[in-house]
């Protein structure tokens, strides 16, 4: 039987730290105490401090800003949270995650037609209004506002998990969107297609928005896997 891993002293204060942030109340953005403080009520060293602090950040339990402090994360009651030390992703990884979105995404948006609010609607009116006007190049911004369109299909559907959950899968192949979005090559249609999910969304019809995701997200799938199976330099697939 192999033996337990003993935890390391940043691991431990790692869990202190957590355990200050919850038994003193504190809330995202809620400045905590400075790293001499907390080296000295821990009784660890400042770098030792720094290596947990660095953890915490990664996970967006804590926020480290420059010549402020250190605040409480916005993500310090996440459950699900995206990889920290993801790195490259495989073509077959990109595809499981494209397939993923699939099974997640489409009942959520039958979840936003049926539960979707004045304020919420108007909300998506204005992501797909900044979408519309980066059609013609302008690709960062319009990559942003077609993930913040999922983003909130995801959480009109009022399930806080599986929100997160399509969150992180959106953070973990961001990159990956980014170069789908070239591949593709017709931003209209993808434009379009969003605003089809927000027409059945906005008219309650929760089999159609579930439908138009659904059709959406697969026709994002199969221009990925064209690409994949072309030759280099073989444009065919746009």
């Amino acid at each position: 039987m192999s033996e337990v891993t003993r935890p390391t002293l940043s691991d431990a204060l790692t869990e202190r730290m957590l355990e200050l942030i919850r038994t003193g109340g504190h809330r995202p953005g809620d400045r905590l105490p400075s790293t001499r403080e907390l080296s000295q009520r821990f009784a660890v060293t400042t770098p030792t401090l720094r290596e947990a602090l660095r953890r915490l950040e990664a996970t967006g339990a804590i926020e480290l800003r420059h010549g402020s402090g250190i605040y409480v994360g916005a993500d310090i009651e996440r459950l699900v949270l995206p990889n920290p030390n993801m790195r490259e992703i495989r073509a077959a990884r990109l595809l499981e995650l494209l397939e993923a979105r699939l099974v997640i995404e489409p009942p959520l948006a039958a979840l936003a037609a049926e539960r979707a609010g004045d304020e919420e609607l108007a909300a998506f009116r204005r992501v797909l209004d900044e979408a519309g006007r980066h059609l013609r190049g302008e690709d960062a911004e319009l990559h942003d506002a077609n993930m913040a369109f999922h983003r909130a299909t995801a959480r009109t559907a009022g399930n806080g998990v599986l929100h997160e959950v399509v969150d992180s899968l959106l953070t973990v192949h961001g990159p990956e969107q980014r170069e789908i979005l070239q591949i593709f090559d017709d931003r209209r249609r993808d434009y379009d297609e969003h605003l089809a999910i927000l027409e059945a969304i906005e008219a309650r019809d929760a089999a159609a928005a579930e439908a138009r995701m659904r059709a959406h997200l697969a026709d994002v799938k199969t221009v990925v896997e064209r690409r994949l199976q072309s030759p280099p330099g073989d444009a065919s697939p746009r």
